[in-house]
């Protein structure tokens, strides 16, 4: 199992470097990047920008030159504290046989982001021990409704000491913010449910499911041994594709070890369902014995609470309560 080391807490006046590893800045209105950098200064941090972050090819995205000299110059930086993401995408696994991983893991820095980011994050994870970070992108900080939770829950894991009980939002949207900031739809949260009760206590792996399997046989796959696994998928899944995904990381070594598996909640254009997915739950004879929580706030929907990966988590289900607890 990888040990997990963390970089320094957040704290008033960082400064935050913003780097595009896999879809260009550049895809974000000029609008909502500005929104997004003022939330930032808001929250007291000096945000910056990579040298490359704006640089747009035939896939909306960049060399991957360009892109690993951005990923090192921010984690050499003595002044750069911690690194979001700009947004996902396809190809940030192109990156991974070029990057110095002694260079990243040497120079500890908060690296968050998610969905396509959960290649880069888990890879600097398995090669360095450095934990990273499955939360908000920049792109995320342009949302003006409805990012109140993800905004304080990045605040507690970045900023804050102790462990933190994760409580569900009030409500969740998975409409097209970015495109009318005015006409949002809004639903009512009922809750993450069990599907399978227990308890369990682990290190905290996983992201974005399909993007998690491309680790699959490579040395960039962290260890399954003793892990709580976060998974989610996107509007590009369905209920066949989700199936197939997660039997794929169940026939992984050390599958048998896992202690638990949580869910992030799926986007409307899947077309998941509560009654499918405890069927295809209940096709697993490997998940049988452990606690499976579905319908979480972290994935594709807003909104999302940050979670460390390589951090610990704790779950307990039972008679239908759930409670989640995570930490560093």
């Amino acid at each position: 199992m990888t040990i997990g080391k963390q970089a320094p807490k957040l704290k008033a006046g960082d400064e935050i470097r913003i780097l595009s590893p896999s879809r260009s800045l550049s895809i974000v209105s000029e609008k909502n990047r500005l929104i997004a950098q003022q939330k930032l200064e808001q929250l007291g941090f000096t945000v910056s920008f990579s040298q490359h972050v704006l640089e747009s090819d035939d896939f909306t995205s960049s060399s991957i030159e360009s892109r690993v000299a951005d990923l090192h110059e921010a984690f050499a930086d003595s002044k750069v504290k911690g690194i979001l993401t700009a947004i996902g995408g396809y190809n940030a696994n192109q990156l991974l046989a070029h990057l110095d991983y002694e260079l990243i893991g040497s120079h500890p820095k908060r690296l968050c982001g998610y969905s396509d980011i959960t290649a880069l994050s888990h890879a600097i994870y398995a090669k360095t021990g450095l934990i990273t970070y499955a939360g908000p992108q920049f792109f995320t900080f342009g949302m003006q409704q409805g990012n109140e939770y993800t905004t304080a829950y990045f605040q507690r894991m970045m900023l804050e000491e102790g462990s933190i009980q994760i409580q569900s939002s009030p409500e969740w949207s998975d409409d097209t913010w970015y495109l009318d900031q005015d006409q949002r739809i809004f639903h009512r949260n009922v809750g993450p449910y069990a599907i399978h009760e227990g308890e369990a206590h682990g290190t905290i792996v996983g992201g974005n499911l399909c993007t998690l399997n491309l680790l699959q046989g490579t040395p960039y796959m962290p260890s399954l041994e003793g892990t709580i696994l976060f998974v989610e998928d996107d509007y590009g899944s369905s209920p066949a594709t989700f199936d197939r995904d997660l039997q794929s990381l169940l026939h992984q070594p050390g599958f048998d070890q896992v202690r638990g598996i949580i869910i992030g909640r799926f986007q409307q254009a899947s077309h998941m369902t509560e009654k499918l997915l405890r069927k295809i739950i209940s096709s697993k004879k490997e998940l049988a014995s452990i606690p499976v929580i579905a319908d979480a706030d972290f994935g594709h929907t807003t909104p999302q609470f940050t979670y460390p990966i390589g951090g610990k988590a704790s779950i307990c289900a039972r008679n239908g309560m759930i409670d989640l607890e995570i930490c560093e």
